[in-house]
């Protein structure tokens, strides 16, 4: 059944809310609108976000004129708190998912805890499930005070909703219209059902009295885990949650966003899908909490990493369970954000090759095993895998980071993260006495820094640029200081710098490259600039002793936050939020950015 059209919220308006296995956005106005379902790589049971008109939704609204809405987290937690304002009353809505600890087929349950804070106050409900990206149709039963929605096509898709108010069936659909006085509270939970559940429900009661304060517990003892401790705790620690809420507990996998199809820029068509575990994405995710002290999420995920290697040679993108069936097609029938179509799901990039994953990875074990536990002897041999490819392949072109789908090229980023495998399994084995082969590794070593230094230097734009021969840079350069393998102070380096503040830079925002004529990455259309290299550059600035400027740009792009500290990929002219939200890159550089600026201004203090 078609709805009346429900106009698009701006990406920035979410808050994202999660258990470990999937998540959900909820927006300013109490309607969530995106949820793959049961898990993060899964169809979506709601899909508003990416069509407003059939894509699934689940709505609580207080009937009040002119409210304004805000949302904020109960302070170390996932826990999502929107509330309106009216001047007949205030209402507040607690949106949560009980963290998703146990291994397994656990269940996914999203409790939203409905109080009237002044005023007394009428609240409609509106629960909309679209099961398989809004492609199946599906059947209702009203039992009692629950409703059981299951899809026709796919009999394992099923979800519960259970209320302490009186639920109605409207067109297949679960509805409520409710009124609460001044302090009361109503309950309603939508689970997860799967086979044989059905003996073991749970009554609306054990949600009321144990989640909430359950949560709350359990995401603040896993934030007073983190070591960090510095002058923008608040903004780390939400940005941790966050790489948390994107990390799958039960194989260790970490996605690169929750969401796919939003679009690079409105009607634009670079609308991917971000919901499976880059081996990059993953390891400066991995690089992120090992940073803060975080180290049982790097252990799982260094597991499953092995395991998976175990049985086969590194790939560049995995589902969160390890598959690598992840073909990319468009869902036709959904209108897009905002009318961007197409709609993707799967990711063609699965097919590519990207040599720099290499690097990405063994220097997220050198981290490991440097600052938290010594690796194997087991898991050396697996590095000596990795890094015999590395001297294999290491002067191949590729399709580098940015995952270009026009012709390989020998990139910048991907070289200079074949010298930091090398540099870093080196180091790994000094530091543990490992054999190796010395004379060949370090030669090779040395030859991939020469190959940087003199080969991707271009005299006449005074840069290191994007590719062998190029003539643009990119800002993957700034990674160059970053990894230590140049002096932030050499000359070569400030002149970098000043050919990306004169190519790339914005303000503080900076675009990834000049796509510019020759449409480097094959792709029509534009994009907006990329946070990820922002918060780059800030560290960046930080290294190379200009704290000022750094502190003040690293403020300049917390303003580009949303209210909730949550960034997506990319930024608009206007400042609007752009592609897939939340972005684990934008995070985790973040974290990076935060920690080089604290460490830079100490040394000054």
């Amino acid at each position: 059944m078609k709805h009346q059209h429900r106009p698009y919220q701006p990406i920035e308006n979410y808050g994202i809310i999660g258990n470990l296995k999937t998540v959900a956005l909820v927006s300013l106005s109490g309607s969530i609108d995106f949820m793959s379902f049961p898990r993060f790589d899964s169809p979506t049971i709601f899909a508003a976000m990416l069509d407003a008109n059939t894509g699934g939704y689940f709505s609580i609204e207080p009937q009040m004129k002119n409210y304004k809405s805000k949302q904020l987290y109960i302070p170390g937690t996932a826990v999502l708190l929107t509330r309106f304002f009216a001047d007949e009353g205030i209402a507040e809505i607690i949106d949560y998912m009980p963290m998703n600890k146990a291994t397994g087929n656990s269940q996914s349950n999203i409790i939203r805890k409905v109080k009237t804070i002044r005023g007394s106050i009428t609240y409609k409900m509106h629960c909309s499930p679209r099961f398989d990206y809004a492609q199946a149709k599906h059947k209702s039963k009203l039992s009692g005070n629950h409703i059981q929605f299951s899809s026709i096509n796919d009999g394992n898709a099923s979800v519960r909703l259970i209320a302490d108010i009186p639920l109605q069936l409207k067109n297949k659909d679960g509805y409520a219209e409710f009124t609460l006085e001044e302090g009361t509270i109503a309950h309603i939970v939508l689970e997860s059902v799967e086979e044989g559940d059905e003996h073991h429900f749970r009554d609306i009661d054990h949600y009321a009295k144990h989640t909430y304060t359950e949560t709350i517990s359990d995401w603040r003892q896993w934030v007073k885990k983190s070591a960090y401790s510095g002058r923008w705790s608040e903004l780390v620690h939400q940005s941790a949650i966050t790489l948390k809420l994107l990390t799958a507990c039960e194989f260790g996998s970490v996605v690169a966003a929750a969401t796919f199809g939003l679009p690079e820029t409105i009607k634009g068509n670079r609308n991917w899908d971000y919901r499976f575990t880059w081996i990059r994405d993953a390891a400066f995710t991995m690089y992120a909490f090992l940073r803060l002290g975080l180290n049982e999420e790097a252990t799982d995920f260094l597991k499953w990493i092995f395991d998976l290697c175990k049985e086969n040679k590194l790939q560049l993108i995995y589902g969160v369970d390890g598959g690598t069936e992840l073909q990319e097609t468009a869902l036709d029938h959904l209108e897009g954000y905002q009318k961007s179509k197409p709609v993707r799901i799967g990711n063609a990039a699965v097919n590519q090759l990207q040599i720099d994953i290499y690097g990405e990875l063994i220097d997220t074990i050198y981290i490991y095993n440097k600052s938290y536990k010594p690796i194997t002897f087991e898991f050396w041999s697996l590095i000596c895998q990795l890094v015999d490819a590395v001297i294999r392949d290491w002067q191949l072109p590729d399709h580098g980071i940015w995952e270009i789908r026009s012709e390989k090229r020998e990139f910048l980023h991907t070289r200079l993260m074949c010298w930091v495998a090398m540099d870093r399994a080196i180091k790994i084995a000094e530091d543990r006495s490992f054999p190796y082969p010395v004379l060949e590794w370090t030669e090779v070593r040395d030859k991939i820094y020469t190959d940087i230094y003199h080969n991707f230097w271009n005299e006449d734009i005074k840069a290191w640029v994007q590719y062998k021969g190029a003539s643009v840079v990119d800002a993957s350069v700034l990674l160059m200081p970053l990894t230590h393998y140049i002096s932030p102070l050499e000359p070569r380096w400030l002149l970098t710098m000043d050919a990306i503040e004169n190519n790339l830079k914005l303000d503080v925002l900076l675009y990834r490259y000049q796509n510019a004529a020759e449409k480097i990455d094959g792709l029509d259309g534009e994009e907006g600039t990329f946070n990820l290299c922002s918060f780059w550059y800030i560290e960046a600035l930080a290294k190379s002793g200009k704290i000022d400027q750094a502190v003040e740009s690293f403020e300049k792009m917390m303003g580009y936050a949303n209210h909730l500290g949550l960034f997506s990929e990319e930024l608009g002219k206007k400042g609007e939020h752009l592609g897939n939200f939340p972005q684990a890159f934008t995070h985790l550089a973040l974290i990076s950015a935060a920690l080089e600026l604290d460490k830079q201004i100490s040394r000054i203090i």
